[in-house]
């Protein structure tokens, strides 16, 4: 199971959820589907001028949650972290 950020813009509305999912789309869908049917999203109204109507997305992006550094260096046997700074 992998977490996801699904992100819904729909007639002048905003939506943004994480599901937990198979990595495919019929398991994707169905997370969405069933997260939509608990009726616990927040919509956010955004206005007629943010989007275009006639323009409905649903994006979704995986969540990764991993703290080792972006870059690594093998420095006398042992992974360091390298180039990068929060």
């Amino acid at each position: 199971m992998k977490k996801f950020t699904i992100t819904i813009n729909a007639y002048d509305h905003y939506a943004r959820f994480e599901v937990l999912s198979e990595d495919n789309a019929v398991s994707l869908e169905q997370a969405i589907v069933d997260k939509l049917g608990e009726n616990v999203i927040k919509w956010e109204h955004i206005g007629t001028k943010v989007f275009a109507s006639d323009k409905y997305r649903i994006t979704y992006e995986e969540v990764i949650d991993d703290t080792r550094p972006i870059q690594t260096k093998k420095v006398l046997g042992v992974e360091v972290g390298t180039g990068a700074s929060v």
